[in-house]
């Protein structure tokens, strides 16, 4: 009776989340002018109605910050359904571990609906970070080919245009993609780079944005900012990757002394370990 009633609580949440993730893609949403754009179009099954979480989450201020890590990470979904989600996850998590021990020990359920509770905040902020890793990584061509572009004739909006179209779909694309379409609906074209600087929080692009708002200020050739630009974006990788390799040898030292070590001392040390215990060494005295 136990797993019959643990497998349909299971069905009914594959179902809900299935719902709510696969039913609607996430896609840029077309706004008319003056009206608030939001980068991902939310499902038409409002999950955060599920539970009364949404009250909770104005009143604590945490819709703030869960919307912007769901917008940095690209996840169609508002704060009060990934909050009621989290609640869902716990929930299953006590489920599982009770139907399985047979007990309901308070101590391991507490660990249970924390560990529950941390696993989409951990998701997200690896996706955040993978996303911020390839953006940055493909900034400096990106730059390359905006500067080309402008150097050919071209004003910036239109080099965004060309950039999108013609060259392969990426990350850094579709976020230019998105600032286009703000840009199209009303938005100013400073504004909407700063609003992409701030979702992204990356270094590199919020000198890319600087670089763009200094050239339109001052007056200066945007081209040839561009290619001091990807310059530094180069020289930030570089460096980058050289952080990363210095940390190599410090990662290594784990695996090599938990891992490799023991492994050399049972095949130097069994062998003569062996002989001692069989008396082996008696004819030599």
């Amino acid at each position: 009776m136990e797993i019959l009633i643990f497998l349909l609580i299971l069905g009914a949440i594959i179902l809900v989340v299935w719902s709510l993730i696969f039913s609607q893609p996430s896609t840029l949403l077309r706004v008319p002018p003056g009206g608030t754009a939001a980068p991902f179009q939310k499902p038409k099954f409002d999950f955060a109605k599920a539970l009364p979480t949404e009250s909770l989450l104005v009143k604590s201020g945490m819709t703030v910050n869960l919307k912007r890590s769901l917008d940095a990470a690209h996840i169609g979904m508002s704060p009060g359904a990934f909050f009621n989600l989290k609640m869902i996850l716990c929930l299953f998590l006590g489920v599982l571990v009770v139907v399985i021990s047979g007990k309901a020990d308070p101590l391991v359920l507490i660990c249970v609906f924390a560990f529950g509770y941390i696993i989409p905040d951990i998701y997200v902020k690896r996706k955040i970070a993978r996303r911020k890793y390839l953006i940055a990584r493909r900034l400096p061509e990106t730059v390359d080919l905006l500067g080309l572009c402008i150097e050919a004739g071209l004003d910036f909006v239109n080099a965004v245009k060309w950039v999108i179209e013609r060259t392969p779909h990426t990350l850094m694309t579709e976020e230019l993609t998105f600032v286009v379409e703000e840009i199209k609906w009303g938005k100013p074209r400073i504004q909407a780079l700063k609003d992409m600087s701030h979702r992204l929080e990356i270094p590199e692009m919020s000198s890319f944005v600087q670089t763009i708002i200094q050239a339109e200020r001052m007056g200066t050739p945007v081209a040839e900012a561009f290619a001091i630009l990807s310059e530094d974006a180069r020289s930030q990788r570089f460096h980058r990757g050289e952080r990363v390799a210095l940390q190599a040898p410090i990662k290594i030292l784990l695996p090599l002394i938990f891992c490799i070590m023991p492994v050399i001392g049972i095949v130097v040390g069994g062998p003569i370990l062996l002989t001692f215990m069989q008396g082996g060494f008696s004819g030599l005295k």
